[in-house]
Parts: structure tokens; C-alpha cells; sequence
């Protein structure tokens, strides 16, 4: 077996697949993007074996932890050959100690060569320290409604680095922003997928994101990026709040009733009661534009008050009359690279 540094795991470019051993409560908390569990002990396994080890000594924990392995090798074998048809293999544990290297001796043994994850998937986690400061990241602001989403789909497709937060949290980041997503992740698996994302892009080249809070939905971003947001430089898109209404309309128009009108609940207090009774009786009416003026009005405000707050970043605002993504995105690049 062959023990490699995180970089060298990562940059591994055959099909060779990444075996994470830990436990199937360790897997789903989070994990390297593209992993397969193959879990070396239960978690009920784990814990009676950390508590052998605490409570009688290394020697009685590794006798025990034998004896639950044990019956389990050929189960191991065959569920690696169900995943890969690699003769490479590529497993780490939490920190890289006993489970990763007897799994990867086991793999040798069956005829696979090992790289073994020096200090195991929390070398990972620990690539969020570092990281983000390698880019240079442009952000897209502007209120809601104002289409950055699609703009920054329109970069990438022009060539444009770009990284959808929002997309890999399965949430628009708002209180109407679960409505047509998948479940979220939990906030450490959502980490990873951002890492991940960025490790595929080229430091020397810009990468945009779109300026968002430090939590998006449920999941928080990693702490060094948001950092390193709060200094970067931002392009504030400015629309007509007609285009906007639109947009917003044709974005959210396709839900159901029941499922917005709990949304446009979640913020009575701050919409106000009279508010959001207009809102939610235009809504069972159909009557969207209403419903979408009156909840960028609370948006507005909010965006407005962020604003105040936030004068840190370099800034400059882009004018645009119509929403058209396309077009809006080549000026957007025009402005960054002229």
C-alpha cells in the first residue's frame, strides 16, 4: 500500500474508486463527493470497541475488532468488485490509522493496490483552511428577482468559472427557496461538495459566485469562504422591478398554492399581518403579480438594510433593462476582463 497526501488522492485521474470505511453514521453526516461506504464496523460496532480500548487496554479492542472483521472479508471483496473494475483503490478512514491501513491490506491481498489517505478524511475537511484563498471570486448581487441565478449559469456556458452555492444546497436561499428542491444536505456534506467544486477549477483564472448570507436554507458555508467573499469584489445587478415581478412570477408561478402560501407565512411577522393576508388572498386567486410585488417589497428592504451594512467589498452596479441572462452575463464579463 502506498500512503498519499490529500492532493495526491484527489489528482488520481484513472477510474480507481475512493473506499471510505468509516461507519454508515460517519458516511451520511459527510463525505468525500464521489465516495463509496464500505463501512469496516457498525456504529454499535465502533462504539464497543472504543470503549474496550478505554476501559481495557489496545490488545483486548484489537482482539475484539478481529473477531467482528473476520466474517465480514469475502463480504468486503465482493462489495468492492461491485463498485470498480480498477485494479487501483483509493481508502481512507477519519484520520488514517488502523481501519483504512487493514482494509487497504485486505484489498492488497485480494490483488488491488492501496493509496492509502494520510491523515484520512479530516485532511478533507482541513483543505477549507487554505483553500478559497488561492481564487480570485467576482460576485453577482442585486435584489431578488433580478436573475442571478441564470446569469450564472450563462457565464459557465460562455466559459466562465463559476460555482452555484445554491444549486449544491438545493435551496434559492430564501423563504420561498425549499419549494421544488430536493432535501438538503446536511451542512458538512454540503462543505464538501463546495470544496470539491472549487478543487476542479484553475487558480489563475476568476471564479463567480453569487453573493449570498453565511447560511443558505439550512446549511452553512464554510467559514474561510465566507470570509473570503466578504472581501471580494461584487457586480450588483440593478433591474426594473417590472422584470423582476416577471421573473419572479415565471420562476415560482408553477407551484402550488398550498406550498407558497406556507412560504409567504414563514415571514408574517416581518411582512406584516395586513400584508400577508392581501398576499395570500391574491394568491389563492391567482393574481401572481400582486403576490410577487407585495413580497419584493419586504425584500427590497431587507436587501437595502444588507447593503448598509456591508460596504467592505469593491463594488460596481450594472444597469439592465430587460432580463435576458445572456446577454446580461457577456457585459458582465465585458466589465471584469475589459
Amino acid at each position: 500500500m502506498k500512503y498519499v497526501t490529500i492532493d495526491q488522492f484527489l489528482s488520481i485521474k484513472d477510474d480507481s474508486p475512493i473506499i471510505d470505511v468509516r461507519t454508515s453514521g460517519e458516511f451520511a453526516k459527510g463525505h468525500i463527493p464521489g465516495a463509496t461506504n464500505l463501512q469496516l464496523f457498525s456504529d454499535h460496532e465502533r462504539h464497543e470497541i472504543g470503549l474496550l480500548y478505554k476501559e481495557q487496554g489496545k490488545q483486548k479492542a484489537v482482539k475484539r475488532g478481529l473477531e467482528l472483521v473476520g466474517p465480514k472479508l469475502s463480504l468486503f471483496i465482493n462489495q468492492l468488485e461491485n463498485v470498480t473494475s480498477s485494479d487501483y483503490v483509493r481508502v481512507h478512514c477519519w484520520r488514517g490509522g488502523m481501519r483504512s491501513s487493514s482494509m487497504a491490506w485486505l484489498f492488497e491481498t485480494a490483488g488491488y493496490q492501496a493509496y492509502v489517505l494520510e491523515d484520512g478524511y479530516k485532511s478533507y475537511r482541513q483543505l477549507m483552511e487554505t483553500l478559497f484563498d488561492r481564487f480570485t471570486i467576482v460576485l453577482l448581487g442585486g435584489e431578488t428577482g433580478s436573475g442571478k441565478t441564470k446569469i450564472l449559469h450563462e457565464l459557465k456556458l460562455i466559459g466562465e468559472q463559476v460555482i452555484d452555492l445554491e444549486g449544491l444546497a438545493n435551496h434559492k436561499g430564501s423563504a420561498f427557496g425549499a419549494i421544488g428542491e430536493a432535501k438538503q444536505p446536511t451542512s458538512e456534506q454540503f462543505q464538501n461538495e463546495v470544496i470539491s467544486e472549487f478543487m476542479k477549477l484553475d487558480t489563475s483564472r476568476t471564479a463567480f459566485l453569487e453573493d449570498e448570507s453565511s447560511n443558505i436554507g439550512k446549511v452553512g458555508l464554510p467559514n474561510s469562504l465566507w470570509k473570503k467573499m466578504k472581501k471580494s469584489e461584487i457586480i450588483r445587478i440593478s433591474l426594473p422591478i417590472e422584470e423582476r415581478v416577471k421573473n419572479l412570477v415565471v420562476d415560482y408561478g408553477k407551484y402550488k398554492t398550498e406550498d407558497l402560501e406556507a412560504c409567504i407565512h414563514k415571514i408574517q411577522k416581518k411582512l406584516g399581518g395586513l400584508a400577508t393576508t392581501k398576499s395570500v388572498e391574491a394568491l389563492r386567486k391567482n393574481q401572481l403579480d400582486y403576490v410577487a410585488r407585495t413580497m419584493l417589497t419586504y425584500y427590497d428592504k431587507s436587501y437595502r438594510f444588507l447593503l448598509s451594512q456591508n460596504k467592505s467589498n469593491v463594488q460596481q452596479e450594472i444597469h439592465f433593462e430587460k432580463l435576458n441572462a445572456k446577454k446580461m452575463a457577456k457585459q458582465i464579463q465585458q466589465s471584469i476582463f475589459s
